[in-house]
């Protein structure tokens, strides 16, 4: 959508293809960081944005085992907002969508679900969709798959993944709010188990983590155990957890780390969870996809312009954007191999070795530091050059 956006914004003509009717889909990431708000800031609609409902967090916090942690500090980035907002993905993407529209040479066609690409000689030259019962081809002088970790288009067009291999997943629910004096933590540890709750309001969305493969066993302890332990990490839910009561009100959210070797063919490039899945550690996929896509639209723009794209631009694309996913994506999957270490089969609990416990008083100012620059911001963090060739409507 941003990368759309951005293009039409230029006077490009672009379609995006969307498979659902609307936007509104609970797994997607509601994290926005400040390197993001910086973006829509110099698009020009900040104020517009942050009229939207979302709650706004200069600081963040974890609770480790009843003592409330700080975490990142964002008052002191360097960027027009100095915090991170919490809202509802499909808020975002409605609101890129209905100013997008505004561009007479942007297209956004809902309900249309890609099914294949098209070749000519090897190079990929469009999509087959399905749209009700009709089949469809849109042909394009460049196709961007930009549809999430399990991508048709990358799929179809041959291209296969490296994993690095995740020792968690994740379950994920809804909490009515019933503690309104509640201290804020997005992290939450106790006993061992972690949990994630983002305040969206009236309630509290919820990830607990689980040992990748267990969720049989889980539910064959019952929801009452499950309810137990959720309460046991986060007691400030304990009146509203009692309506959980039906399996279905949880899903599995599978966690992944991968990554493309190589993000493009001729004719195709892969961006975001399609070109590399990150894990939900430091909320930060969401905005490391709209990164690519600002990424893209700044090399691409003018070759698109002029309908020469190739492959020596798409691999331009990869090489602007590889580097900070590894770095990333190698920092997740540390945190993950520390925290959710398994042996004999069992998850042990998260702890520190006594060395680190002892200077951790010293460093954590320069670790609180470091992470809130590492989120906040981003490693390389991209900035709008193209410019605004078509006026809106």
């Amino acid at each position: 959508m941003v990368l759309g956006l951005l293009l039409a914004r230029s006077g490009i003509d672009v379609t995006v293809l969307e498979k659902h009717p609307d936007f509104f889909r609970d797994f997607r990431g509601d994290t926005i960081h400040p390197s993001t708000l910086e973006l829509i800031h110099e698009l020009g609609w900040l104020d517009e944005f942050l009229r939207l409902p979302h709650q706004e967090y200069d600081r963040l916090f974890i609770s480790v085992n009843g003592q409330t942690i700080p975490g990142p500090d964002f008052s002191s980035l360097p960027t027009t907002c100095k915090f991170m907002a919490i809202m509802p993905q499909w808020d975002f993407l409605n609101f890129i969508a209905e100013r997008a529209r505004q561009y007479p040479t942007f297209h956004l066609e809902m309900e249309t679900v890609v099914t294949d690409v098209v070749e000519d000689n090897g190079r990929v030259a469009g999509v087959l969709a399905r749209v009700g019962e009709r089949t469809i081809e849109v042909r394009a002088d460049l196709v961007i798959a930009a549809d999430g970790r399990h991508s048709t288009v990358r799929d179809r067009a041959g291209m296969r993944v490296e994993e690095m291999g995740v020792p968690i997943d994740v379950l994920w629910y809804r909490i009515r709010k019933t503690d309104h004096g509640a201290v804020h933590a997005l992290g939450r540890i106790n006993g061992g188990r972690m949990m994630v709750t983002i305040d969206r309001g009236d309630y509290y969305q919820c990830g607990t983590l689980i040992r990748k493969g267990t969720l049989p066993e889980i539910r064959e302890r019952g929801l009452e155990r499950l309810r137990a332990d959720i309460v046991a990490v986060a007691p400030f839910l304990k009146d509203g957890v009692s309506e959980l009561d039906d399996w279905s009100d949880i899903k599995l959210l599978t966690v992944q780390i991968n990554r493309l070797r190589q993000w493009w063919r001729d004719g195709l490039l892969c961006i975001g969870d399609a070109a590399h899945a990150m894990s939900p550690a430091g909320g930060v996929g969401v905005n490391f996809a709209i990164q690519d896509a600002v990424a893209t639209a700044n090399l691409l723009t003018e070759k698109l312009r002029r309908r020469e794209v190739t492959s020596r631009d798409l691999h331009a694309v990869q090489r602007r954007r590889e580097w900070p996913v590894k770095v990333i994506q190698a920092i997740q999957g540390q945190i993950h191999r520390r925290m959710f270490r398994v042996e004999h089969g069992k998850t042990q609990p998260i702890a520190l070795p006594w060395l680190v416990l002892q200077v951790l008083p010293w460093i954590a100012p320069v670790l609180r530091w470091a992470a809130s620059r590492l989120i906040g911001v981003g490693i390389r963090p991209e900035h709008i050059q193209t410019s605004e060739v078509h006026k809106l409507l």
